[in-house]
């Protein structure tokens, strides 16, 4: 019996169909065991802080993905498809918590990915402050105290010897590293705030990002320009308050910060007759590869020295041992 031509191309296509099918379903694997091209666990970290210490724990025994790029403003980061990859083939990830990213947040826990997440900043009690709109909420720039950076550094060697136990005790020896640096910093960062005479250590920035800073170092946070996140937008009356509060107090010099555009800071130094110190501080970001803030101890060591220098103290340069 002659099969019809019609038959045998039906045949054929569904033939081609059936392959097409099986070769894309050997080809599917969920994201969370797909092995990247170096077969190394796969980590990626949001904020730029938290990745410099990820790198640094780490070095070549993961593959690390760092989100934010030097100078990008967490608060308002708008994710790109690019993250969301990124998340997808993720086994960890590393995030700030405390709604310091709320943009990746939103992404990370509606991606539909298997990662471990941990919210490496929540090791951390938050101190409580004022949000436009939303109330009391934590602060989430835990890391302005070297004593809350130690430990989030300890929760990410953790993390990192439960990802990949071989590699343990190498995530503890860079850790212990890190640790004595930090603690040295802590030391030294109360060293140089202690020389700015007592009356003249208030500190008025553009946010309120160096709450812990302040209470852990020996300063007053005098006045703000905006609250906890750079979301908000300040009124008239709130730059009215900050020009009188900049007089009432004194202070030699207020600070803008790298990550937000200084053109109003710098109308409410003019305003008030103050100086506005010529180095910006690094609030939400470390610096770009090769400034003076390219990692979390250089930031807070150019802090430090800023304030000190603009305050009327006087610097002894930071040498970790």
């Amino acid at each position: 019996m002659r099969v019809p031509n019609w038959l045998n191309n039906y045949c054929r296509w569904l033939l081609a169909g059936l392959v097409l099918a099986i070769a894309l379903a050997s080809c599917s694997v969920s994201p969370s065991s797909a092995p990247n091209a170096t077969g190394k666990p796969t980590v990626v970290s949001t904020s730029t802080i938290i990745a410099d210490w990820t790198t640094t724990i780490a070095g070549d025994a993961i593959a690390h993905t760092g989100i934010l790029q030097p100078g990008a403003d967490p608060h308002v980061y708008e994710p790109t498809p690019q993250n969301t990859r990124a998340f997808e083939q993720a086994n960890l990830i590393l995030y700030n918590g405390y709604n310091l990213e709320p943009g990746l947040i939103r992404l990370m826990e509606s991606s539909g990915q298997k990662a471990e997440k941990v919210a490496v900043g929540e090791v951390v009690q938050p101190l409580q402050m004022n949000k436009e709109g939303a109330g009391r909420v934590p602060d989430p720039h835990v890391w302005g105290d070297a004593k809350n950076a130690i430990a989030m550094v300890n929760r990410i060697r953790d993390e990192l010897g439960q990802l990949a136990p071989g590699d343990r005790q190498k995530f503890t020896q860079n850790a212990a590293k890190l640790t004595a640096e930090l603690q040295q910093l802590d030391q030294w960062i109360k060293q140089q705030i202690a020389t700015i005479p007592p009356t003249q250590r208030q500190l008025i920035t553009t946010h309120d990002a160096f709450q812990y800073y302040a209470r852990a170092y020996g300063l007053t946070v005098a006045g703000t320009l905006i609250g906890i996140s750079t979301e908000e937008q300040p009124s008239a009356q709130t730059v009215q308050r900050l020009v009188e509060a900049i007089k009432a107090t004194g202070t030699p010099a207020i600070f803008a910060e790298t990550t937000i555009n200084p053109t109003l800071i710098e109308t409410v130094a003019n305003t008030a007759g103050v100086k506005l110190a010529p180095q910006k501080l690094y609030s939400d970001s470390i610096g770009a590869p090769g400034s003076d803030g390219d990692t979390y101890s250089k930031m807070m060591a150019a802090n430090t020295i800023a304030i000190t220098q603009n305050l009327g103290g006087k610097v002894t340069p930071f040498q970790p041992r």
